[in-house]
């Protein structure tokens, strides 16, 4: 075969940007109206869908948000079928740069399972700010392996250190925040309703 018959397969950031642009299109929505719905501008959403341009986590939260998925589904929906064995190697890592965050799913979503683990890490000083729930009710269990990190839902702060582990039906907006002096590392389960 020569080389030029080879297909390379789409990057991950290649893969959302299609399913973005799918997820609105299913809906009928023009980038105007996502814009109007998400809070998100219509040029971000542009280069976004074009791949031109890598979401923030607080875009992609509230993208999902929009669209009725968590982070992880939406993650998971470009990613092939995932197998019951995740090698720690085969993890799925996101990282923000913005904003100090990288995300490793542990385990993955997987078609007839309602929970996930993510590993979340924060830089000392990073916040992260979700502007709602992506679906009402969503079931999470936050346990800290390293450092403190603070949580704020409805409205009440929670300060974790490291052993601690905080559980809760997220129903609105949340708020993390790596108060340092070191990073934050903690293992979040999140079970759909």
């Amino acid at each position: 075969m020569r080389q030029s018959d080879v297909v390379e397969p789409m990057s991950v950031d290649a893969r959302l940007a299609a399913r973005l642009g799918e997820l609105r299109t299913e809906r009928g929505w023009s980038l105007d109206e996502l814009s109007r719905r998400s809070g998100v501008s219509r040029s971000t959403l542009s280069r976004l869908e074009r791949g031109e341009l890598s979401p923030t986590a607080a875009q992609l939260g509230r993208l999902c948000t929009v669209y009725g998925r968590t982070m992880s589904r939406l993650l998971t929906e470009v990613e092939a079928e995932p197998p019951q064995l995740v090698p720690a190697e085969r993890q799925p890592v996101w990282r923000d740069e913005a904003s100090g965050f990288v995300r490793r799913s542990v385990s993955p979503p997987h078609a007839g399972l309602r929970a996930e683990i993510i590993e979340g890490t924060l830089d000392a000083g990073a916040a992260i700010a979700y502007d709602d729930a992506p679906v009402p009710g969503l079931e999470q269990h936050i346990w800290v392996l390293h450092g403190t990190v603070e949580i704020t839902v409805e409205n009440t702060v929670h300060t974790l250190h490291q052993g601690d582990c905080l559980r809760f039906r997220l129903r609105g907006p949340s708020h993390f925040h790596c108060p340092g002096p070191n990073p934050v590392r903690y293992a979040l389960m999140i079970v759909l309703p």
